[in-house]
């Protein structure tokens, strides 16, 4: 391997290690957690960042709420910033800031403006534990740190996904959900394998120059998870790609699918009969199919399938949607003589 892309590489190879060490800071934080809800009475709770940490605040809002039925929304920081009168309510509200860096700019001035306002505690992800954000939360609120998903590279991909584990866990120590957070436990094991056993259908994907376009389809918490798929090729290799919920896809983007079109399908339990259905008739269009799912029945009919097999629920296993799709970001960059490391124009962090 050349150098060109080296980090972006390792970064991918390596997250599983990273998932579980942000599950284990999570699970240290459990008594900060729940006391944290216990002396609150939170009507909602907005997850926010910029860019992919934007795309994973609608992941986990998506999780928070399945998993404790409190009103949870995933919005850029900058519609906090610029919009607050519209973005929040009169209710009680928790809000997590979630930055690899700690450092972007929109995310450090909605936290700031937020604690003056409503002089109330915030959560914040991150994988710097000295960042500017965590020392906002260094007297009242809590922090939560993916230190293992710190990277070189600019492209999120370790971090992303470790950030997520850190907000599922998260998630399911609010209402003590011992089984989901053992779930969660056992995902690093899928992921190892996921990268050993599937890292040549990525590659076979990612350098087929024939698919011109590809779009990336999922529903409820694997929406979020889609759309920063989509921000990756887009990224790291400048091809077009888009995101959309599965059924949405039919009210318009579809008149784009031809013989050079690619439809990545995140399959979920609770939308899994329609989401077939969509991919089916994409299929019929002409589009190349790559399915993501728990299980392969169902799924016979198209070109390419993995299934994880890790009996976990919608709400759990997010992240393992994610080593097959960045390495197929990563290998479509290489396949083009860019450098995945260093994608065109973009800085590790936005600073205003």
């Amino acid at each position: 391997m050349t150098d060109r892309g080296q980090h972006t590489f390792e970064e991918i190879a390596t997250q599983p290690t990273a998932w579980a060490d942000a599950l284990a800071d999570v699970k240290g934080k459990a008594a900060a957690i729940q006391a944290l809800f216990a002396e609150h009475e939170f009507q909602e709770v907005i997850f926010t960042g910029c860019g992919s940490t934007h795309y994973l605040s609608l992941a986990a809002a998506r999780v928070f709420q399945g998993l404790t039925s409190i009103r949870a929304w995933g919005l850029p920081a900058s519609e906090l910033l610029l919009f607050p009168k519209t973005s929040y309510g009169p209710r009680e509200t928790l809000l997590v800031a979630v930055s690899r860096s700690g450092e972007t700019t929109e995310t450090v001035r909605v936290v700031r403006a937020f604690r003056k306002e409503r002089k109330a505690p915030v959560v914040v992800i991150t994988c710097y534990p000295r960042s500017t954000l965590a020392r906002e939360v260094a007297e009242t609120g809590i922090l939560l740190v993916a230190r293992q998903g710190q990277e070189k590279s600019i492209a999120q991909t370790r971090s992303f996904a470790s950030m997520l584990v850190a907000a599922q866990g998260f998630s399911g120590l609010v209402k003590n959900s011992v089984p989901y957070v053992k779930s969660l436990e056992g995902l690093p094991l899928i992921g190892h394998w996921l990268l050993q056993e599937k890292a040549e259908l990525a590659r076979q994907l990612g350098e087929e120059m024939n698919r011109q376009r590809v779009f990336f389809l999922g529903s409820g918490p694997n929406y979020g998870v889609a759309c920063e798929a989509m921000l990756k090729m887009k990224e790291m290799s400048l091809s077009y790609s888009e995101a959309f919920h599965f059924l949405e896809f039919r009210h318009g983007p579809k008149s784009m699918v031809d013989e050079s079109t690619l439809v990545v399908g995140l399959i979920s339990e609770g939308g899994r009969e329609q989401e077939i259905a969509v991919l089916k008739e994409m299929q019929g269009l002409g589009a190349t199919i790559l399915a993501l799912a728990d299980y392969e029945f169902g799924l016979e009919d198209f070109a390419h399938v993995v299934a994880f097999r890790s009996g976990t629920s919608d709400w759990a296993r997010g992240v393992l949607y994610l080593p097959l799709l960045q390495l197929m970001a990563y290998y479509r960059a290489m396949a083009k003589g860019l450098n995945p490391d260093r994608p065109t124009h973009l800085d590790a962090v936005v600073r205003l």
